[in-house]
């Protein structure tokens, strides 16, 4: 069997795609941040480094991708795989398209599939056009996103726009056709020149006949619909039969928000129906050390039993006025500082399980708390495992990409561990 070596691009994306590969029975491990050279692996199929690169300098985030790359196949993966969002989350000037050169350049790879689709997060692509459900990327609400706006669905153009490398399509009729036409597609586009392919997909059945024809290829490049789809080629749709055992069990539990999308928003005014809530205001207090004791001193004084929240999201007007106040880069470091720091006094204060919305938010926090990685559990929802780490202490986090899940998904995730809360003096 090959073994798969994917390097995502955030935190929640490394768990989305861990997710995709174990549901195919891949025994999966994920890595938190840059791995350690040396450290040793139990058996796997499938390993993830999620990295924190999506919106950071492209330089930086070829480095990082490079180096978890070279780890990967240090430990004996055979194909890459570069796992990005399936909103294809970027900016003119990348990062999606600088790490899939670079990746390609090491690798010495020949053309590579470029596959944003995901249908169970009802992403999919139809003659070279992105989809958010029912909406042209363009007019879904990611044309809002504060970081990465994404105003063009014809997914080719936006690769096009980061790379200096011939960028393809395969339409849908070639996919439909099967595994052994999109191949012979990608070899006569390879032999023309071509070094992408942006490959369609409307349902599980068009990733799994890309995953059969691309499973030889050093370099594969998608979101973690794709990797449902080579899990399901190598595996011929083997599944695990069961979860493992939640190791945590009932303990103290809070949620902590940072993602601005609509759906997140949808989310924690869910929660705040039954929920304690705090939100972290940067423009009022623009220092995350004090931001951080504001929240824990109100964390202190919620009750026995409840989960509360912490939360930064704002829908994009409000967004856009603490933006020009505080200028977009020091406002988003303020409410992540603060975020790492709250989510250490949490930790301290007996919260064991940690509820986090938000890719960077997500990243913030795994790296505040020192978390290099975990064992992969229940869905909370499709692409949402609950992670447990594998300390003496161990801990449940559950990452959600901001557009992910349900409107009641962290209402539903907080009655895992709703009670035993601890008292905050004991």
């Amino acid at each position: 069997m090959i073994m798969i070596g994917a390097v995502a691009d955030d935190f929640t994306g490394g768990t989305d795609v861990a997710v995709f590969f174990r549901r195919s029975g891949l025994r999966t491990i994920i890595v938190f941040g840059p791995p350690e050279a040396g450290a040793e692996l139990p058996e796997h199929d499938a390993l993830v480094v999620a990295l924190k690169t999506r919106t950071i300098d492209p330089d930086k985030a070829v480095a990082e991708s490079l180096a978890a790359a070279a780890w990967l196949r240090n430990s004996g993966a055979d194909q890459i795989f570069f796992k990005y969002c399936s909103t294809f989350d970027s900016t003119p000037a990348g990062n999606i398209g600088p790490v899939a050169d670079a990746l390609a350049d090491d690798l010495g790879a020949g053309i590579a599939v470029v596959v944003p689709a995901s249908p169970a997060h009802g992403r999919t692509q139809y003659l070279g056009h992105l989809f958010v459900h029912q909406q042209l990327l363009s007019d879904s609400p990611m044309r809002h996103h504060p970081l990465t706006p994404m105003t063009n669905p014809r997914v080719a153009e936006v690769m096009a726009s980061q790379t200096d490398r011939p960028v393809a399509l395969i339409a849908l009729p070639i996919v439909r056709a099967g595994a052994a036409a999109i191949r012979a597609e990608l070899d006569r586009l390879q032999a023309d020149g071509a070094r992408y392919a942006v490959v369609d997909a409307v349902d599980d059945t068009d990733l799994t006949q890309i995953g059969h024809a691309c499973l030889g290829d050093r370099l594969v490049t998608g979101a973690a619909g794709l990797a449902g789809g080579l899990g399901a080629a190598l595996t011929a749709g083997a599944t695990l039969t069961a979860d493992e055992a939640d190791p945590v069990g009932d303990v103290p539990t809070a949620v902590l928000a940072g993602s601005c999308s609509a759906r997140t928003l949808e989310q924690i005014a869910h929660l705040q129906r039954s929920q304690p809530s705090f939100r972290l205001d940067a423009v009022v207090t623009p220092d995350d050390e004090a931001l951080a004791e504001d929240a824990l001193r109100f964390y202190d004084q919620q009750p026995r039993g409840s989960a509360p929240l912490i939360y930064s999201s704002l829908p994009p007007a409000e967004l856009q006025a603490v933006q020009q106040a505080l200028g977009g880069g020091r406002a988003a470091a303020i409410l992540e500082g603060a975020m790492g720091l709250i989510a250490r006094g949490l930790i301290a204060r007996g919260v064991r399980r940690l509820i986090v919305a938000g890719g960077e938010t997500s990243g913030s926090v795994v790296s505040a708390l020192g978390v290099d990685g975990g064992l992969i559990g229940e869905e909370a929802a499709p692409g949402v495992p609950w992670i447990f780490t594998t300390d003496h202490n161990p801990m449940a986090l559950l990452l959600k990409s901001g557009n992910f899940g349900e409107p009641s998904m962290l209402t539903d995730a907080t009655h895992a561990g709703q009670t035993s809360r601890v008292d905050a003096h004991a």
